[in-house]
C-alpha cells in the first residue's frame, strides 16, 4: 500500500495545535526516558521504561495493543501489535536503531490505516539525540507529519 505524504502546515495548518497538545504527555515521556536512560540500549528496555513513567504519570495506554485483521470475510490468525496504544487515540512505536527508515514509517502508517487510529509516533531512543516522528491519517488516506 502506498500513501500520500503531506506536511499538515501546509494544507491544514489549523490542526497544528492540537495534535501538538495530543502529544505533548507521550514526548515528553519518550524524551524523559531518553535522557534518563541514555542511548544505545536495547528496544525492550526503552518499552519497559516508558510503561514505568506512563504509569508513574497515570497516562491510559495499553501496552502490546493488539488488533485482528479481516481478509476476505475472514480473520487472520497472527495477532498483529503496537508498542502502546496511549489515551486511546495514539500509536506510538518504539525504535532502537541507527536511523528511522522507510519500512519504520510504513509500519506504523499500516498499524495507523488497519487500526482507525489517526496519530501515530514514531520515537527512536537509540541514538545519542533521539529522534520522533509525528503522523496523522486522515479519512481520505493521506498521512500528514507534523
Amino acid at each position: 500500500m502506498s500513501f500520500t505524504l503531506k506536511r499538515i502546515t501546509d494544507t491544514h495548518p489549523e490542526w497544528l495545535e492540537k495534535l501538538k497538545v495530543e502529544c505533548y504527555a507521550v514526548n515528553g515521556c519518550c524524551s524523559t526516558v531518553h535522557r534518563e536512560l541514555g542511548p544505545y540500549l536495547n528496544e525492550y528496555m526503552y518499552q519497559d521504561a516508558l510503561q514505568i513513567l506512563l504509569d508513574e504519570r497515570q497516562i491510559p495506554y495499553i501496552k502490546e495493543y493488539y488488533f485482528l485483521i479481516n481478509y476476505h470475510g475472514k480473520q487472520i490468525a497472527h495477532k498483529h501489535y503496537v508498542d502502546f496504544l496511549v489515551n486511546d487515540s495514539i500509536i506510538v512505536e518504539c525504535k532502537a536503531v541507527e536511523k528511522l527508515c522507510l519500512e519504520h514509517r510504513q509500519q506504523l502508517w499500516n498499524y495507523m490505516r488497519l487500526t482507525g487510529k489517526r496519530i501515530g509516533v514514531l520515537y527512536n531512543f537509540a541514538p545519542v539525540k533521539d529522534q520522533s516522528e509525528h503522523y496523522y491519517l486522515d479519512t481520505d488516506g493521506i498521512i500528514y507529519m507534523f
